[in-house]
């Protein structure tokens, strides 16, 4: 049966996916949702018997029904290759009484691999189906992770240029490294003054910005996002839950059909909403737990019904997470708001413009299956230390959210399901605030001196991604003001 994609905030025609992956964002704002959560049409006997690729072509086919088997294979195949150091692609690794979902084997080590490795074959794909001449700009706001991962996997891809806006002073030394190194004539990092949300802002305006679209489909350009609001994002990763149910079937640590738990270090919730779809789809799945760093909007939102920016934006640890404007919660809204898409709008334009939004008793009702917690710095640093001397086992600072917030949800509630930890990042990503969780000694050695160290306790080869920028020379030095980031785009197109 064919899936379309509709507007969160509006009722006009709805689109194919490859014409949603195309646009990004829908035209009145609204990001793209499916017209209905399709049912797996395996058994979950069957995705046991599966490598990753086949089980992300047998989830990816329900919700991609405009692509052919050829093409869709094909974009996989080109995806989860030989850029991933392991043959598993996301391995799963029993710690501590759960079981963590390493999604950073990827290029560039953290779990946005898992979707940015094969959005540009989706989007080319998508374009050629489309028969679009114009040349693709990938405009990308990032809190870290995204805006590598992009820019790996969109770098000298013909048809396409790529922009990322990310907070000058708000992502991990590694991280900031990562993207000031990449090559690539087709790429452009720029620094903001600002933080995530200024970012992420700016570019949902210069997406909204109809004079600007205008200008640029006369010289030949049109704009797309490899954000996680790109519905292109969001179906791979409902590939990996489904891929990490069917590991723990295979290895008979459950029985076909047993509820597990999925707790994910949340951001701006198209992880989690990505476990909820596969949760809808009939992967047995109970709780979703979400877990917040101390900038704990969705937390609060969970409690109270009350979604409330208005707060203090904390720098942690856990930059990728330092998020006070959760977007894909927006299609979360959507749904439990009866897909009424004028209910949905008025609830954006609160936000948009006093900073919060109330939702209904009945629509909480529909938040049940949620658990939402938060880990403060103390917290997320003690976690990493008790993990590694329990265990030997080295997680990242966000995974350590998750990992603090899992056990305050067992000691809460006393629910002893399986529970599998979305395991983000890799820790060499954030090698400073991880080896001083282990011990504050480590904070007087240099950055690439920590990584080594890491790789001799954790007992893990240092990742390529790292190695690959110890000596990488600079390439992108450019920052820019918020009200000045719509320029920046126009001079790098040229306009």
């Amino acid at each position: 049966m064919e899936v379309l994609y509709k507007s969160t905030r509006s009722s006009g025609s709805p689109v194919k996916a490859s014409q949603a992956i195309l646009k990004g964002l829908s035209e009145d704002g609204g990001l793209f949702v499916p017209d209905h959560i399709p049912a797996l049409d395996r058994s979950l006997k069957e995705f046991a018997g599966m490598t990753y690729q086949e089980a992300a072509y047998e989830v990816m086919k329900l919700y991609l029904t405009d692509f052919t088997e050829e093409e869709l294979k094909d974009c996989i195949n080109r995806a989860y290759d030989a850029k991933f150091d392991t043959e598993a692609v996301a391995p799963l690794v029993e710690a501590g009484g759960a079981y963590y979902l390493e999604l950073f084997h990827g290029a560039t080590i953290a779990f946005k691999d898992m979707a940015l490795s094969i959005l540009p074959h989706l989007m080319i794909t998508s374009a050629r189906k489309n028969h679009i001449k114009n040349e693709i700009v990938i405009l990308t706001a990032t809190s870290g992770d995204t805006g590598k991962a992009a820019l790996a996997g969109f770098a000298n891809v013909e048809g396409t240029r790529i922009v990322v806006f990310y907070p000058k002073n708000g992502v991990s030394p590694i991280q900031e490294r990562q993207m000031v190194t990449q090559k690539g004539d087709n790429t452009l990092v720029v620094g903001i003054h600002g933080n995530f949300d200024d970012a992420q802002t700016g570019v949902k305006k210069i997406f909204s910005d109809k004079g600007l679209a205008e200008e640029m489909d006369g010289k030949g350009f049109q704009f797309s996002s490899a954000n996680s609001i790109n519905i292109g994002r969001l179906v791979p990763q409902i590939c990996y839950y489904v891929y990490a149910y069917a590991t723990l079937l295979k290895e008979e640590r459950i029985t076909e059909g047993e509820l597990i738990n999925v707790v994910v270090p949340t951001g701006n919730f198209g992880n989690i909403l990505a476990a909820f779809y596969a949760k809808n789809m009939g992967l047995p799945i109970g709780r979703l737990i979400c877990a917040s760093n101390e900038n704990k909007v969705l937390y609060d939102f969970f409690r109270t019904g009350v979604y409330d920016r208005n707060r203090e934006f904390v720098l942690t640890s856990s930059p990728s997470m330092d998020i006070l404007i959760s977007s894909n919660l927006e299609r979360l809204i959507y749904r439990i708001a009866g897909e009424d898409p004028d209910r949905n709008r008025e609830l954006m334009a609160a936000l948009a413009g006093e900073g919060k939004y109330e939702i209904t008793a009945e629509m909480r009702e529909q938040l049940a299956g949620f658990y939402g917690s938060f880990a403060d710095e103390r917290e997320t640093a003690e976690e990493i230390s008790r993990l590694y001397k329990d265990c030997g086992y080295v997680i990242d600072t966000h995974t350590a959210v998750a990992s603090a917030v899992y056990r305050k949800y067992v000691q809460e509630t006393g629910d002893g399901a399986k529970t599998v930890i979305a395991s983000t990042a890799s820790p060499f990503k954030f090698t400073r605030s991880v080896m001083n969780a282990i011990d504050a000694k480590y904070d007087a050695m240099g950055d690439f001196e920590l990584v080594d160290e890491l790789s001799r306790l954790a007992n893990v080869s240092v990742p390529q991604a790292i190695e690959e920028i110890r000596t990488a020379p600079v390439v992108h030095d450019r920052q820019c003001d918020v009200d000045r980031m719509k320029d920046t785009v126009r001079e790098f197109l040229n306009l």
